[in-house]
């Protein structure tokens, strides 16, 4: 029978109906694959919606409000039987019952119990297993809202969880009485029952809402879906198993939290308390249950004093990289612990850094983006505090000579304290950075061999383009320039490990051209500073590409004339004096000189002889084009229509119409 075989399951979709753990999945490993695969994307990228239309929205509100509320009552897939003396007869199937035996003349549920099921019975139960990520994601998409302001209002109608749990924790009696109380506040479809049946409270106090928009009506069946089952858990299930599940239930989260109890107080009970931690935060929510202690144990104390222990690093990251969407939605304080987590990264990069480019973009927010950035840069310096950390736990007593003796006195100086304490700091919020990261980084200069310390700053690298990649998804046009004035302050400002810094320079190059093509005004506000900055190549050519009336009308004369007589670029020059022709005269004789010096022999400023002769030839072309102001100003600041042709996608030519028309014949053919 549908209901014993999945009588532990249901029992806690049930009582926790709103759970994002990929409920019900025997029930899906039976049903068509469409459906699976829909109802999987539906739990695991919420963006889907982005792609779906409000009234393709709308058809589906209808559909599960059809699914759900009026599902047949009848058993599916009637049973045959063939008696001695006669042929094989047909049994009419009967309707569906209760857990208790009667039979169940309301709408059917995930608890009904029958031979057999039909076909809407069935997206019965597989509307129920989505409804909660649905309700959520198209409500945020109709509205304009975050997730989290989605999932408020969702639970403002649907009941907030401590409604739920004390609907769940007090008597039968006195839950079907608040059950019937809140009936009568939400108005109900006046469809009528099957007589002579079993009638809910639910049904007993139904009252018209046709007039209801459709996702409305939807979380109003939704919340009637609920009340249904909670009835429905309260009968005296006829099986011995349903009767044990009934009690563990209630039992569950009184055992959990006495066990947690226990433990928590040990950190060698660390792997032990995890799956604990997965409980609370699958079911926490709806019981109410208060877990901030479970979450300052799992993201502040483990990762703040076992950042050591590998095996609990690898279960704990798993458990963050399985989890993410939950905690990002359930754990509000989960961003700001990237501090803590970092340790890990700083103790052993190469055993997490794979596990960190998966973690990173959850951590990435408007709030935590300058300081999370701060807090990559200085991984080579949290590796080399915490060796000094756990040296400090051994020897704690002075000792004359050893190679990190500067270090770890300097570790142990109360007037230095303050800079190794922010280091250590377990949540974001307390500063972007520190005043005197000089300083810092003249104390540790005895680390910049220290073998944890070199494998730190070569994952830093990689974790930078992770996180620029992140943050431009977040990012506004002030938070931006905000961190464009940090990579600019940061560039001279590094861990002094020479690779190192020569890494994370063209790190900073290459996204630094990324922003100011998002967005072209961040020249004109940074330009003095990308000036300070302009020692690579790619940062002269961003200042020639962007520095344009085009990009952004602040752009004068007297602007462009200011950064002209701080550069030396050959293309980059040619652009700027094509858009201010009092700068040409100049232009021109210095591109005549570099003929005269690359005769000289080699020069210091280019140690590759074609490159040498490349730029010579750039040169001379540059000031062949120059002699013609307008055509030179054509060919080097061509406009967008012409730089960037979309001629695809304009609806006033003849093309887009031509492509859809070969589309078309290619779809038929």
């Amino acid at each position: 029978m549908f209901a014993c075989d999945l009588s532990f399951y249901i029992g806690f979709v049930v009582l926790f109906w709103w759970i994002q753990d990929q409920p019900l999945e025997s029930i899906k490993r039976n049903y068509c694959r469409d459906r699976r695969d829909f109802r999987q994307a539906i739990l695991s990228d919420r963006t889907v919606y982005l792609s779906i239309q409000n009234n393709h929205v709308t058809l589906l509100n209808k559909k599960l409000i059809d699914w759900l509320r009026y599902a047949s009552t009848q058993q599916g897939g009637g049973t045959s039987s063939v008696g001695f003396f006669t042929g094989p007869r047909i049994r009419q199937p009967g309707p569906v019952t209760e857990l208790d035996g009667s039979v169940s003349g309301d709408f059917f549920t995930v608890l009904c119990v029958g031979q057999g099921f039909t076909e809407d019975q069935w997206m019965n139960v597989h509307s129920f297993s989505l409804l909660r990520p649905w309700l959520l994601a198209s409500d945020s998409v109709s509205n304009g809202n975050a997730s989290a302001e989605a999932g408020g209002k969702a639970r403002e109608y649907l009941g907030p969880p401590s409604l739920m749990t004390s609907l769940l924790s007090s008597s039968p009696s006195s839950r079907l009485q608040l059950s019937l109380s809140l009936s009568h506040s939400h108005s109900t479809d006046d469809r009528s029952e099957v007589d002579g049946s079993v009638v809910s409270m639910v049904s007993a106090t139904s009252s018209s809402s046709r007039l209801l928009a459709p996702k409305e009506r939807l979380r109003e069946k939704a919340f009637q879906y609920c009340q249904r089952l909670i009835e429905q858990s309260d009968r005296k299930a006829q099986k011995r198993v349903d009767t044990e599940l009934q009690k563990a239930v209630y039992r569950a989260f009184p055992c959990v939290k006495a066990l947690y109890g226990r433990l928590s107080g040990d950190l060698g009970y660390a792997r032990v308390l995890l799956p604990i931690a997965q409980f609370y935060l699958n079911h926490g929510e709806l019981a109410a249950v208060e877990c901030e202690s479970v979450w300052k144990l799992v993201f502040g104390r483990f990762p703040a004093e076992l950042f050591n222990e590998p095996y609990l690093t690898h279960e704990l990251l798993r458990f963050t990289r399985l989890n993410l969407q939950h905690l990002q939605a359930r754990v509000p304080q989960y961003t700001h612990t990237f501090p803590n987590l970092l340790k890990f990264l700083a103790w052993d990069s190469p055993a997490v850094v794979e596990d960190f480019v998966d973690l990173l973009p959850s951590l990435v927010t408007s709030g935590t983006a300058v300081e999370l950035l701060h807090s990559l840069l200085d991984l080579p310096c949290l590796s080399a505090t915490l060796i000094l950390q756990l040296r400090l736990a051994f020897s704690p007593i002075s000792e004359a000579g050893g190679r990190s003796h500067l270090s770890l006195e300097a570790f142990r100086n109360p007037s230095y304290r303050g800079l190794f304490l922010f280091l250590l700091r377990g949540e974001a919020g307390s500063g972007d950075t520190i005043a005197r990261l000089s300083k810092l980084h003249e104390l540790l200069v005895e680390a910049v061999d220290w073998p944890r310390v070199v494998q730190s700053a070569q994952a830093v690298p990689v974790l930078l383009h992770v996180y620029f990649n992140a943050v431009v998804t977040v990012a506004n046009e002030k938070l931006l320039a905000q961190l464009i004035s940090v990579l600019l302050e940061r560039s001279s400002l590094l861990f002094n490990i020479p690779t190192y810094i020569k890494e994370i320079h063209r790190v900073f190059s290459c996204h630094l051209l990324r922003f100011c093509k998002l967005h072209p005004s961040l020249v004109v506000d940074q330009s003095h500073e990308l000036l300070e900055f302009a020692g690579t190549t790619a940062n002269v050519w961003l200042l020639g590409e962007y520095l344009s009336v085009t990009s952004d009308a602040r752009c004068s004369v007297e602007l462009i004339t200011s950064c002209f007589e701080s550069l030396e670029a050959v293309l980059a020059l040619a652009k700027l004096a094509s858009r201010s022709h009092d700068l040409i005269p100049r232009v021109s004789l210095f591109l005549s000189k570099l003929r005269s010096v690359s005769r000289g022999g080699p020069v210091v400023w280019c140690s590759s002889e074609d490159d040498l002769v490349a730029i010579v030839t750039r040169g001379e072309e540059l000031c062949s084009l120059l002699k013609l102001p307008g055509v030179a100003q054509s060919v080097l600041t061509p406009p967008p229509s012409i730089s960037d042709p979309r001629w695809h996608r304009d609806v006033n030519v003849a093309l887009p119409y031509q492509l859809r028309i070969l589309t078309g014949l290619t779809h038929l053919h």
